[in-house]
This record gives structure tokens, sequence and C-alpha cells, in this order.
């Protein structure tokens, strides 16, 4: 009886684990982190920005972040008809590193829910760089739940959210995030040092009124003599003429 009881147990123990693994055998492995093209390929109406994000490898940083940090990504996604209405010619007259900074200019190194942007500071930092001295600003307003972006040339607003998890948020944009350092207009030119040439000249032309006082001293001088000579001389005639 005993050994009757024990191979019940024996044979539930078994029953028990292999269920037990079936089930753990069935269950989905944890999902990685996001991936920036995936997400957008499967939205569509994003082609132009894909192949920006893949040329200039900011997609390759975007997903190395993703991976390795717990900030997360924000992303302004510009759509194929965004990059259309630019004029002809704009992106192929940006160098290669305008390119990259013009797409890092469409990513913060943070996540922000479209509430959070009711709350945040302005100017905002992206991942182009510096927003001091008008190089990288970029400003959000909020109107309800209406989120409005300004660069200082453009302005539009977050169309919709194409993606949204813990680690990346992604927003659709109408128009492009034209950045001041690339598309504002020239910085004014410096004003010119003084020209050390104009003043040598100035002296010269000073001179001529220190030589001109010298030579009317002179003529005065020559002028007393010449006086003080025709004196004697009328004094020697008259002296001769009394002489006779």
């Amino acid at each position: 009886m005993q050994h009757l009881t024990c191979a019940i147990t024996l044979l539930f123990l078994v029953q028990f684990i292999v269920v037990t693994s079936a089930q753990l055998a069935d269950s989905p492995a944890p999902a990685g982190p996001p991936n920036i093209t995936a997400v957008l390929e499967k939205a569509g109406e994003f082609g132009t920005f894909i192949r920006l994000l893949k040329s200039t490898h900011v997609g390759d940083q975007i997903n190395n972040q993703l991976n390795n940090s717990v900030n997360g990504i924000t992303v302004f996604a510009p759509t194929d008809s965004a990059f259309s209405s630019l004029p002809s010619g704009t992106m192929n007259s940006l160098t290669d590193q305008q390119q990259v900074a013009l797409i890092q200019f469409h990513e913060l190194p943070y996540i922000v829910s479209i509430s959070q942007f009711q709350t945040i500071s302005n100017p905002v930092r992206t991942q182009a760089g510096d927003v001091n001295n008008g190089r990288y600003p970029l400003n959000v307003t909020t109107i309800g739940n209406q989120v409005n972006i300004t660069t200082g040339i453009v302005n539009t607003s977050i169309a919709s959210t194409v993606y949204s998890d813990s680690q990346l948020a992604v927003y659709k944009l109408d128009q492009v995030l034209l950045p001041l350092e690339i598309f504002g207009p020239p910085a004014p030119a410096a004003a010119p040092a003084p020209n050390k040439s104009k003043k040598k000249e100035s002296s010269i032309a000073e001179s001529p009124s220190g030589t001109s006082d010298s030579s009317g001293a002179t003529a005065a001088v020559n002028l007393k003599c010449t006086y003080e000579r025709s004196i004697v001389f009328a004094a020697a005639v008259i002296s001769l003429w009394w002489s006779y």
C-alpha cells in the first residue's frame, strides 16, 4: 500500500512538471525596446524621414539610446508631404553635417507625453545641440490638447500620435522643423577695423601747413633785410650828392 501511494505521488509530480514546462514554453519572450524605423514603416507616410534617418545614421543613434538609456526618446516625424512642400532643392543644398543636425532637431533626448508638453520649459533642447544664441531654439506652447511648435521659421502643430510607450513617443508633423542655424538669415557682418592708412594720409596732409608757416617767416625776414639795405643805399647816394 505504501508503494502504491508513492507511485501515485510520483505520477502527479511528473504531470505537474510537464504541464508547467509547457506553459513556460508557450509564454512569449519579453518584448525588446522599440525600433524607430520599424515603428515609422508600420505607420506609413514617413518614407523620406526614414531614408534620412538611415543615411544620417541618426536612426541608429536613436535605437542605441532606446537600448541603453532610461530617459527614452521623443521624435517629431514629418510626413512625406511635409518634405514635398519644401522649396525644390532644399535638402540637396544641405551638407551632410547640416542634414544630421536637421534630423536631430526633430528629436528630444527624453520621452515627453502629450500632457507633459503643457509644463515643458522653453526653449526645448533637442539633439541638434545648443539653444543659446538663437542656434537651435524650439519652443512649445499648448492650447487645450493642441501642441504648437515654433522654430523661429516654422510654426506647426502635432497632427497625431504615431506611437507611444514608456520608452518612445513619436508624433506626426505636417511640416518640417527648420532651425534658424541652418535656414535663418546670415549673421550681420562684423564692423570693419579702423583703417591705419587713413591716419597716415591725414598726418601727411597736415605737414604742408607747417611748411607754409616756415616759408612765410623766411619771406618776412628777407623782406626786412631788403628794406634795410635800401635805406643804406639811399643814404650813400645822398652823401655823395652833397659832397659835389
